[in-house]
């Protein structure tokens, strides 16, 4: 659906933020973005949705290179969009309700239309019990699901997420992760984060950048097996990985592999 051939962007103030990156987003359905804070991952994630539009390179979206005018950033913000790290940015209205229809209303839809995504969306992300609750009412980890379900609304192709499991609980993240998992079916989701343990267990297809520059990518078993390359762009290893390694157990993919049973059986 996108990839990204040669993108480079330069702040005002002289500093490159990226350089040079190829990303080819048909690698997996879920798409992991890693690097320390620094390394490009939310300036890369402004530019494919075309708020930062000076850039050297192409986005190619569907085999056409994405232009950067008014009505093709509409276009494209139709099929690409993205939820917040802080979802205080990106909840507008007092009610939960309202704030998901927000994106199909901008789109002039017909009232019942609307009702019909803002159900599916907050049904999709376990909150349609609360959907006549006041935000400020609400969790953050709520007001995570809020902002999901508002970009769910606009039935987007891909979504990208913006270091997805910040300031989230543990029952939380699982529940993204759940939520991940089940968009990933029809949809391309992005997450950009330095968190490795989420990325590992989320993601089927991840790229490492650092400075600006793709220094590694692959499926996960491959790249956090790489200590080399981890070290290289200051990344921890998975917690899984770690197990794997230091007590020459299994390498689960995800914690729910890892059970007493296959514990016993691995001694």
């Amino acid at each position: 659906m996108i990839r990204i051939e040669g993108l480079s962007y330069v702040y005002e103030d002289g500093t490159e933020a990226l350089r040079s990156v190829d990303m080819d987003f048909n690698k997996g359905r879920t798409i992991g973005i890693v690097g320390a804070n620094g390394s490009g991952k939310s300036t890369l994630m402004l530019v494919l949705m075309g708020v930062l539009k000076s850039f050297s390179g192409r986005i190619i979206v569907d085999g056409e290179v994405l232009r950067t005018d008014r009505t093709s950033l509409r276009d494209h913000r139709k099929r690409v969009n993205m939820v917040f790290q802080d979802p205080d940015r990106q909840i507008f209205y007092s009610r939960v309700y309202d704030d998901v229809a927000f994106g199909p209303r901008n789109l002039d839809m017909a009232e019942e239309d609307v009702s019909r995504r803002v159900e599916n969306s907050l049904e999709q992300v376990r909150m349609k019990g609360l959907q006549h609750k006041p935000v400020h009412f609400l969790s953050y980890g709520q007001k995570k699901r809020v902002s999901i379900a508002g970009i769910l609304s606009m039935e987007p192709q891909m979504i990208i997420m913006d270091e997805p499991s910040s300031g989230l609980d543990p029952q939380m993240r699982e529940s993204l992760k759940e939520i991940i998992s089940l968009q990933s079916r029809d949809k391309r989701i992005v997450l950009s984060s330095h968190d490795m343990d989420f990325i590992y267990e989320a993601c089927d297809y991840v790229y490492v950048i650092k400075e600006g520059q793709v220094i590694g990518e692959g499926i996960p078993k491959e790249v956090f097996l790489d200590r080399e390359l981890l070290a290289g762009a200051h990344l921890s290893m998975p917690w899984l990985v770690r197990i794997h390694l230091e007590l020459g157990l299994p390498l689960w993919g995800n914690c729910k592999e890892l059970t007493g049973k296959e514990m016993e059986e691995s001694k």
